[in-house]
This record gives C-alpha cells, structure tokens and sequence, in this order.
C-alpha cells in the first residue's frame, strides 16, 4: 500500500508543482535509477565498484555525438545505442575486471573508470574539460504519433518515472528468477557455487553488463535532461556518490537505491539554501545514518512494517 501510494502521489506532483521542483524530482528519479543499477552489484552481487560511472558517462556522450546541432535524435534509436555502448565497454572492462575480488576488483573499477574520464577530459573532439551542449532532446515518435514531448518538463518527467517503475520491476523479477537467487548465492559464498558446478564466473559477468545497461539508461536520460555532457560524469566522484546513495539507503533493499537517492539529492537542497559549508551538515548526516541506521534508510520502513498491528 505504500509503494502504491509513493507511485500515486509521484504521478500527480506535475499537476501541482512548480517547474523547478519538477525538474528537482525528475533528476532524483534518474540517480534513484541509476543508484539501482549499482545496487545491482553491491547489494545482491557482493561487488563493490569505484567505476561504475564509466557506462552511465559514456552513454550520456553517446547521446551527444548523436544528436545533430538544434535537432533532435530520435528516442527508440538513440536509447538502444546508449544502452549498447554502455552494455559493450561493461562487457570489455567486466571481463577483466571480474578476474579480481576484494579490495583488488575495487581498484581496477576505479583505474578503468578514470583512464575513461581522463580521455573524455583531453579529447577536444568531445569537449574537452568543459564538455558539450545536447540543444534539442530526442523526439519520442511512435508510427508518426508522438505522445509526448520531452521538451515539456512534465513530459519528461513521467517518462522518466515510467523507466524508473520499469527498472525496479525488472529487477524484482530478476531477482526472484534462479539467475537472481544465484547471483546472490555467489555473494554469500562464491566458491562453494562453484563445487556445486556452477560457472560464477559467467553469472557475475552477466550481472556486470546488466548493471552497466541500466546505468546508460540513466546516463542517457541525464544528459537528456541536463542538456550538457561533461567528463565529471565519469569521474571517480560521481562514483562514489552513487555507492553513498546506495549505502545511505540500505544496501540489498528493493526500496533502498531509491531512498538513498532522494535522501541525498533533497539533503543538499536543503543545507545548500543553509550555509555555504552544506557538506559538512551532509557528511555529519552520513556518518550519523550509518552509525544509528548500519542497515540503511530502508531499516525505517522496517521497523514500521514490523511494529504495524496485526490482524
């Protein structure tokens, strides 16, 4: 019933907020997205990665170089080469990457997405430091008819919460499929997986392209949304606070990534319009959660569910 009235109250904000807010709420929901899909790997796949920003940056450019000056892309065409893209270079780095674990896989996430975005920031064709303007966003055109456009804050909006619905159902179902329930077996207890005759290897590297497919989704609609490319979005920061998201929302959870994403995103709103030094009141926000809530945000939800009266 909460879930359904979140979803509800989500689908009637546009009709009664502000332009502002409707933008504010759209890019919380493209970093929930995107928070899920590292949910993906941390939360159930046991894997903890420094460069997970690397597929979601580079389909956001793939965006870009798409999109002709003052024309729009076409939507269907543009997401699929996005997605592809980012699908490829998780195919490329998982398959070297994967060979590792521990503190090492960690590293080399992190050494591959850097050397991405260190020649995102030297390639003049790209933009360079200061990276590049989408003017148009694609044209969502269906036999001719278009059904929404995206130049519309409120457009965009729901198309936005239509593929964020569609991931965190996907997920569930993937989850509870025999694929998910190995996936988090291999977390639990990879080699013994591994005596019982399953390729873990394959298994994690599946989990890796998802995960890196979802993460253009979200790349392609910030860049959309933004209207600007840059290399800060695949730079170790934006990494690391994607893992903050995860971690702030509980880690493992279906709500989780979700919750950790508007938890942080409304934070810095708010201690933004307080004080200059606004990360200083998040980082102490942070440590406080962590210390008082080890489970996440999504605890709360718990302790109600738990502590609700049954019938």
């Amino acid at each position: 019933m909460l879930l359904l009235a979140v979803l509800l109250a989500l689908a009637a904000f546009p009709l009664v907020g502000e332009k502002f807010y409707i933008q504010f709420v759209t890019k919380v929901m493209i970093m929930a997205l995107f928070a899920m899909s590292l949910d993906l790997l941390v939360g159930y796949a046991g894997l903890v990665s420094l460069g997970h920003a690397l597929p979601f940056g580079l389909a956001a450019y793939a965006l870009m170089l798409m999109t002709p000056e003052y024309q729009a892309p076409g939507f269907w065409l543009s997401i699929a080469a996005s997605m592809s893209v980012a699908a490829i270079a998780s195919l490329v780095v998982g398959l070297l990457v994967l060979r590792t674990s521990g503190i090492y896989f960690i590293m080399v996430t992190l050494a591959f997405g850097q050397m991405a975005y260190y020649y995102v920031h030297d390639s003049k064709h790209l933009g360079g430091s200061d990276g590049k303007y989408i003017y148009v966003r694609p044209a969502l055109e269906m036999f001719g008819w278009k059904p929404f456009d995206l130049e519309n804050p409120a457009h965009f909006y729901y198309v936005v919460l239509a593929l964020m619905v569609f991931v965190y159902t996907t997920i569930r179902i993937l989850l509870a499929s025999p694929f998910g329930r190995v996936v988090v077996a291999i977390r639990e207890n990879e080699h013994r997986l591994r005596m019982l005759g399953y390729a873990t290897f394959r298994y994690k590297l599946v989990c890796f392209i998802l995960a890196g497919m979802l993460a253009g989704l979200a790349g392609w609609l910030a860049a959309a949304h933004d209207g600007l490319v840059n290399p800060e979005m695949l730079s170790w920061h934006q990494s690391g606070q994607l893992l903050m998201m995860v971690i702030l929302g509980g880690m493992g959870t279906p709500a989780g990534p979700i919750l950790g994403a508007a938890a942080l995103k409304a934070l810095e709103l708010v201690f933004q319009g307080w004080t200059k030094h606004w990360q200083l009141l998040l980082g102490l926000f942070i440590v406080a959660s962590v210390l008082f809530m080890p489970r996440g945000l999504a605890q709360v939800l718990e302790w109600k569910r738990r502590s609700a009266p049954t019938r």
